[in-house]
């Protein structure tokens, strides 16, 4: 068995971030004075979400600034008269509350944990990953979770990497895989690391870039496969 470690991503890999985003933004939307219709205002801040995480992978802005900024950026799109600091505390809030598997998270979870050891690897906030990782049905099967919130490393920067494997006590990157459905943060941020990778492709993306992972899977059950 080559593999000892199993490294995950949380959001789009393990969780439907997709669905927490939006459970959280229709009842953060709903609260906002505005003429604008929601999905309008839910559109806007996906887009501006989008452009500052990448901000935040370039090192260009910090996760505590990042947190007030996207509202206030969007405030100033749509003219609110709205204050960034309570809108973010509001959808953090609504976002601790959304833990939302992919259907076959926990089969694949529990079928690994009996084999391997278990860590997720998140560019998250703490005040929300914590929350909907570790109260989650699956929580358990990890013997470590970290946050870049917490730690202020953030994938693609390999030392998050290390600081994951010296949490858990494993020094041989040749027995490490990284599963992530993140080009740039999961699969460069692995390879920056010198750990093998496998690209969680759960919408079938076209990888028109250079970065190029090990491994590459459709469906999460499919990684039972390649170990």
């Amino acid at each position: 068995m080559k593999y000892k470690v199993i490294l995950f991503d949380a959001d789009d890999t393990l969780f439907d971030f997709k669905k927490t985003e939006n459970y959280a933004l229709e009842n953060l939307m709903s609260s906002l004075d505005t003429d604008y219709d929601k999905d309008y205002c839910i559109n806007i801040y996906k887009e501006i979400n989008t452009k500052i995480w990448k901000e935040f992978e370039e090192g260009k802005i910090t996760s505590d600034d990042l947190k007030i900024e996207r509202f206030q950026r969007l405030i100033d799109k749509l003219n609110l008269s709205d204050d960034a600091k309570r809108l973010s505390e509001l959808y953090v809030k609504f976002l601790g509350r959304g833990s939302f598997l992919y259907e076959d998270t926990k089969d694949l979870l529990d079928y690994l944990s009996k084999n391997y050891k278990l860590g997720i690897i998140t560019n998250g906030l703490a005040d929300v990953q914590h929350k909907r990782i570790r109260e989650s049905d699956v929580g358990h099967y990890f013997d470590d979770v970290i946050i870049s919130d917490e730690i202020k490393i953030a994938k693609p920067n390999p030392e998050i990497f290390e600081y994951a494997l010296k949490s858990l006590n494993h020094d041989d990157k040749s027995s490490v895989l990284m599963v992530g459905d993140s080009l740039s943060s999961d699969i460069k941020g692995g390879l920056n690391a010198s750990i093998d990778t496998c690209w969680c492709n759960l919408s079938n993306k076209i990888n028109n870039t250079d970065i190029v992972p090990k491994y590459e899977i459709n469906n999460l059950l499919d990684l039972k496969n390649i170990l």
